[in-house]
């Protein structure tokens, strides 16, 4: 697990873009006061998803609207078809940890 930001920092109904080993993250709180990571990069095109919306346990990509579920990674609807990889989160002593295993057996 790495350390990769305190929870405060995060505001609930928030994504942050953070780098870890060289991967993107986008680490997420929602509003029912929960922290996710996923790989902040839609499937369908190359764009953060850390820039798109937070809406219940979901995450919005801005540009062509692909929803992806924060717990498995899966899009609700097109145009993305694929996944995005979902990484475990721990909250410890008030900071952010995250595993950089996907824990939905999506590769990068």
């Amino acid at each position: 697990m790495v350390r990769v930001a305190a929870a405060a920092d995060l505001a609930k109904g928030t994504a942050m873009a953070v780098e870890v080993e060289g991967v993107p993250l986008a680490v997420v709180h929602t509003d029912d006061d929960e922290f996710h990571a996923v790989h902040d990069e839609c499937t369908h095109a190359t764009i953060p998803l850390s820039e798109g919306e937070v809406d219940g346990c979901t995450l919005e990509c801005w540009l062509h609207g692909s929803r992806f579920d924060l717990r498995t990674g899966e899009p609700s609807g097109l145009p993305a078809t694929e996944p995005v990889a979902v990484f475990p989160v721990e909250i410890r002593d008030g900071d952010i940890y995250v595993d950089l295993n996907p824990s939905n057996g999506v590769t990068l």
